[in-house]
């Protein structure tokens, strides 16, 4: 095969394509027509000898050798579109660039309010834009359309540049009322009502099921490790709402500590230790190799982490 025959079209076409398995989709990606999207699925076939997409019961599908030249297409235009950003210098007093923040409730709750005061100091002009996990996928990110991602991850694309904003404990917020918070021991806790609280991850969430402890998370599984289970009244993707509830006296919501301390001048409600070990939980922050060089993109990360370490500091 001649590789001159391939121009950058194609080879961004054949990337779409293989993304969304489908040649109406893949045009309206790329804002071109579908007639054009097809006469360039046709050229990639017949130059590389493979119907790439092959129709199934279950939709098109890639062909092997399409899902070997999958990651490598990926990896060049990335390292192509990298190459390419313009270099600038970048100044965050006249700057009124937006910047697309996925941040995850436990994210909003802690690390953007901070962020949002430092901006208002040093960078009048710059808006965020915070969207939530169901608003967007890995794709977003990965094409540079979300400038970052904060949240706590299990697994990542390889392609993503990724830092570790901080590590947090877990504490336990109930009413100042509730009679169990002058003898805390595990019985208290399991035989008290709890409120479990988590989203993770990119998409949108589904219904919890109390038995399947798997999905329930860090305390949970914690729980599981020393043969107990808990009694979970209320499931919540929200920690202010969590928080709220912990107000009832019969209520206890187990939380990240930074979390927490939101409300540690509240005379109303109590934070103490959880009578059990429960592993510590990593917040990151995850962007696209695409916006890794960018000048604004260098300074957003660097507050974020400046905003964070003082955030450290206090709860420490």
């Amino acid at each position: 095969m001649n590789i001159n025959k391939i121009d950058l079209n194609l080879l961004i076409y054949l990337d779409v394509l293989l993304r969304e398995c489908n040649v109406t989709r893949a045009a309206n990606k790329l804002n071109i027509t579908q007639p054009a999207m097809s006469n360039g699925l046709k050229r990639l076939r017949d130059i590389l000898h493979d119907p790439l997409l092959v129709r199934t019961s279950e939709g098109m599908k890639p062909t092997e050798k399409a899902l070997r030249l999958q990651p490598i297409v990926r990896k060049v235009l990335l390292e192509l579109e990298e190459a390419l950003q313009p270099e600038s210098d970048f100044n965050e007093r006249t700057s009124t660039r937006v910047f697309r923040i996925m941040a995850s409730d436990y994210a909003t709750s802690t690390v953007i309010p901070s962020l949002l005061s430092r901006l208002r100091e040093y960078a009048p002009g710059i808006t965020l834009d915070i969207m939530t996990p169901s608003d967007v996928t890995f794709h977003d990110v990965e094409a540079g359309k979300i400038d970052m991602a904060i949240n706590r991850f299990e697994e990542l694309p390889q392609s993503f540049h990724q830092k570790s904003v901080w590590l947090d404990t877990f504490v336990c917020m109930m009413s100042s009322d509730n009679p169990v918070k002058d003898n805390f021991d595990i019985d208290a806790y399991l035989q008290a009502q709890h409120i479990w609280v988590s989203k993770t991850g990119f998409g949108i969430g589904v219904g919890m099921d109390p038995n399947d402890v798997q999905k329930l998370g860090w305390v949970d599984e914690a729980l599981q490790e020393l043969g107990h289970k808990r009694s979970i009244r209320v499931f919540t993707r929200s920690y202010h709402t969590a928080m709220h509830l912990a107000l009832e006296q019969d209520l206890i919501a187990t939380l990240p500590r930074k979390v927490a301390m939101i409300n540690k001048d509240n005379p109303n409600l109590a934070i103490v230790e959880p009578p059990f070990e429960i592993p510590q939980i990593e917040l990151q922050m995850i962007w696209s190799p695409l916006l890794h060089h960018d000048a604004s993109h260098i300074w957003f990360r660097r507050q974020v982490i400046d905003v964070a370490n003082e955030l450290k500091a206090k709860t420490l």
